[in-house]
């Protein structure tokens, strides 16, 4: 009697098979994010350490902060973090989540330390992610989450504008007046971060569904470039 064998790769296991042994000139660093909760960031440094004990790493550096409102990453300790970490270094998280507060930015870190060649682990979900095909297939499957996002917000805004519409208020702005609120509105940190990586108007339009003369005028009017 034939046994009958899965293909279908696991992504958690695919994700947690390499990078036990580091060259010592390798850099391992422990980053922690939390809100204001002094027990939650032991619980993240302890969860960091125990992660690394199993593997014998030693943590070479320690960077903590406080989440704050919009930050993005290049306004927070973890932007020049990774400016100055190199090919072969490793950022041990306890959760993807502490990376960044969208699934936009999380995964434009994520594509910043695979093209660069920089490890991310994980220590709740055991991600390992480096520049190798199954850590690509894993940010694919994130870029799939974010781009879901993206359409969520799309379509929130949609129906709030038709059920405003039917309630009778006024829609748009006055002619000649400059809009400040406007689809790509509350987007300036993800757009900037965009444009920082060198990402062109025409795939950021793409990435929130909007015209490229939108995003254009955006980045003129908010200054972001």
């Amino acid at each position: 009697m034939e046994m009958e064998v899965s293909c279908k790769p696991d992504l958690h296991e695919i994700t947690r098979t390499s990078g036990f042994h580091r060259q010592a000139q390798e850099m391992i660093i422990g980053y922690i994010r939390v809100s204001t909760d002094r027990q939650a960031a032991d619980n993240q440094r302890f969860e960091i350490l125990k992660f690394a004990d199993e593997r014998k790493w030693p943590i070479g550096e320690w960077v903590e902060e406080l989440a704050g409102g919009a930050k993005n990453v290049n306004e927070r300790k973890l932007g020049p973090l990774l400016r100055r970490m190199q090919t072969g270094d490793a950022l041990v998280v306890t959760e993807l989540s502490r990376i960044g507060r969208s699934s936009m930015e999380i995964m434009s870190v994520l594509h910043d330390c695979m093209e660069r060649g920089i490890e991310v682990f994980t220590t709740k979900e055991r991600y390992e992610l480096g520049n190798d095909i199954n850590s690509k297939v894993l940010a694919f499957a994130f870029g799939l989450s974010a781009e879901i996002e993206r359409r969520l917000i799309s379509q929130r805004t949609m129906e709030a504008l038709a059920r405003k519409k039917k309630e009778g208020k006024k829609l748009g702005r006055p002619k000649g007046s400059l809009a400040k609120v406007v689809k790509l509105t509350g987007r300036e940190n993800e757009i900037k971060l965009l444009l920082e990586k060198r990402v062109s108007v025409s795939a950021i339009a793409r990435i929130f569904g909007v015209n490229r003369l939108t995003v254009h005028n955006f980045i003129k009017t908010r200054k972001l470039k």
